[in-house]
């Protein structure tokens, strides 16, 4: 592929379909080539100024593979500028450039393994090209240094059931980078209707789940509550987790752990506490009647393969010893958001929604309906239930459902500092997640979820709250006061830093919605052409830096023991966020001095609070 010019910006090779005597048609603005007992439409949908836009696309019937691939390590420009890469799935192991990925035969929808909750068919390079899978695609990846494969063939887990499948994908190629993505927002990404609850993002959302574990307490989210209180911090509002339920599924309060539910939530309205509950798309078999009444009305997701049945696992049940609510199917839907509704009528203000990832049915799933061609239609059906609550909720999960309204909430990060799942990992997932249209981030609780052996030091705490500052939300579950005082001291600080900006945040989640922007985009987004970022971006100093907007750039210390760190200012002119020194950009700033209780940020010297 070349830019107007002659530059050539991208290698795509159709593997195995085409030979050099194979045959081309050519019809107005487009062309195919048959061979090999293939054959493959190109067709232009746009040529504008500083923009070309096509489609490739060819049916294949079941048995055939149709498999295209992209060259991810050339260069281009008159200096040979190095690649880079962008989009993709949220992973467990989330790198930055995402051509570090590496995938084997990779099916590719919604699942819980690696942390997948957010697959878009999506991805953009340096050169200013975009690539974007159309969702129908039964699409499997390989990636390794070299090139990233796209596979498109009837296997499971997608539907098989049908004989002819269309392999079709679109490409952008625009002036750099970001003018690319704007387009990729336009054309194919979509952007939110409207921003989610306010108070969200100004005050700390508080969850039961790390300091308390399961099961909860009327009594201990109370006692939770007066403490959180007492310490003198805010609150966006107190998330009762997991296990309140007399049973998983019922979406029915223990009325031996939960007394008088309508009196917790009344108390903790006086407290100045909203009260948000964790759910979940599951009902385990021993969960009756709840169980027998949704399985006897059809509201489960069965499998095609009648010894599997509706069986599923999930993490609170053992194998095949629960099922997964079919919300393809409308009259589900409207039963499970009824007993929802149920208990908003005790006083419960929300809900924090969990899972809803396609690989939680059974193999093979019978969901029903046309959208049985997208097995991720079931994740997108339950996050859009879940949206009708409004915006006071967080999700997890999504798939082309960058039009709501609503905070989606990283994977579970395990306490640890580096790259697999740990501190490291925070700021590639928020940078992927807003490259992949999905702006409103809600980082995972400060900390971690400390699973297993993993130890939250008092270090670890206050650096990745540090990290958090210039998210769109702060969520806590250890407290400071599990720590010590000076924990107290500095997490009070952030917390209020976060508040101060809390109007700027809602302000760029305004332009989200207007315009498609990310709330927090990476360094090279003010200058797509810098050539120190161009040539550099795989460095892990880049993928451990963010901008919130185009006015602050952060740049939290991000490893252990740590006192300093480099930070790279893009171009402007900047003031330091905690000295007030100035400082032009397009340069580094090396050993910048940053002890436990200072998180490096700089602010553009044009900015204005509103």
């Amino acid at each position: 592929m070349e830019r107007n010019g002659g530059d050539r910006v991208q290698r795509i090779t159709f593997d195995h379909d085409f030979t050099d005597d194979s045959d081309i048609e050519t019809f107005p603005k487009g062309m195919r080539l048959y061979g090999n007992g293939h054959s493959i439409e190109i067709r232009e949908l746009e040529d504008s100024a500083g923009f070309a836009y096509l489609s490739v696309s060819r049916t294949l019937r079941k048995g055939q593979i149709g498999s295209d691939v992209l060259h991810l390590h050339d260069t281009y420009g008159a200096e040979q500028t190095p690649l880079h890469w962008y989009g993709g799935p949220e992973l467990m192991e989330q790198y930055y450039p995402i051509e570090k990925l590496r995938f084997d035969d990779y099916p590719y929808i919604t699942k819980e393994l690696h942390s997948a909750a957010i697959i878009e068919r999506y991805w953009v390079s340096t050169a200013g090209v975009f690539f974007y899978v159309d969702k129908e695609v039964p699409l499997f990846l390989d990636q390794d240094e070299q090139v990233l494969r796209f596979t498109a063939k009837k296997e499971l887990p997608y539907y098989t059931y049908d004989e002819e499948f269309v392999f079709s994908y679109r490409v952008g190629v625009a002036a750099d980078v970001r003018d690319a993505h704007q387009r990729a927002v336009e054309r194919v990404l979509n952007q939110p209707v409207d921003i989610p609850d306010e108070r969200m993002v100004r005050y700390p959302i508080w969850s039961t789940w790390v300091r308390y574990r399961r099961p909860i307490s009327q009594q201990t989210v109370l006692d939770f509550a007066r403490e959180i209180n007492a310490y003198g911090f805010r609150n966006a509002q107190l998330d009762i987790d997991d296990l309140w339920e007399v049973c998983y599924g019922s979406l029915t309060f223990n009325t031996i752990t939960f007394p008088n539910v309508t009196e917790m939530t009344e108390t903790l309205r006086e407290m100045g506490f909203r009260v948000t509950l964790w759910v979940h798309p599951f009902i385990n078999k021993n969960c009756d009647p709840w169980y027998t009444e949704a399985l006897s009305k059809g509201y489960l997701v069965k499998s095609h393969n009648e010894t599997i049945g509706y069986s599923t696992k999930w993490w609170n049940s053992g194998e095949n010893e629960a099922s997964y609510i079919n919300f393809n199917n409308p009259d589900a839907v409207e039963w499970y958001r009824r007993r929802l509704q149920d208990l908003q009528e005790l006083g419960i203000d929300n809900f924090k929604f969990d899972a809803g990832e396609t690989s939680w049915a059974p193999a093979d799933p019978d969901i029903g309906g046309p959208t049985a061609l997208l097995p991720s239609s079931q994740t997108v059906n339950f996050v859009r239930m879940c949206a009708s609550f409004g915006g006071m909720i967080e999700i997890r999960t999504g798939w082309g459902t960058q039009d709501l309204p609503v905070f989606v909430r990283m994977l579970d990060f395990d306490t640890r500092w580096g790259w697999n799942n740990g501190l490291q990992s925070l700021v590639p997932t928020l940078l992927q997640m807003n490259l992949n249209g999905y702006p409103f981030v809600l980082p995972d609780m400060i900390g971690g979820n400390v699973y297993g052996d993993d130890i939250l030091t008092k270090e670890l705490f206050v650096r990745w709250l540090e990290a958090s500052v210039f998210m769109p939300s702060i969520q806590f579950s250890k407290t400071p006061w599990d720590i010590d005082e000076e924990s107290i001291t500095i997490s009070k600080k952030f917390a209020q830093l976060h508040e101060t900006y809390a109007d700027y945040i809602i302000q760029r989640m305004r332009l989200a919605v207007t315009q498609g922007t990310p709330v927090n985009p990476p360094i090279w987004w003010l200058d797509p052409t810098d050539k120190i970022v161009s040539f550099d971006a795989s460095h892990p100093r880049f993928s451990q830096e963010y901008l919130l907007g185009e006015d602050i750039v952060v740049a939290p210390v991000l490893t252990e023991f740590a006192t300093a760190r480099d930070v790279y200012l893009p171009k402007g002119t900047w003031r330091d966020g905690n000295t007030n020194r100035v400082h032009e950009g397009g340069r580094w700033i090396y050993n910048y001095t940053a002890p436990m209780d200072t998180l490096p940020y700089f602010v553009s010297a044009t900015f204005q609070a509103n």
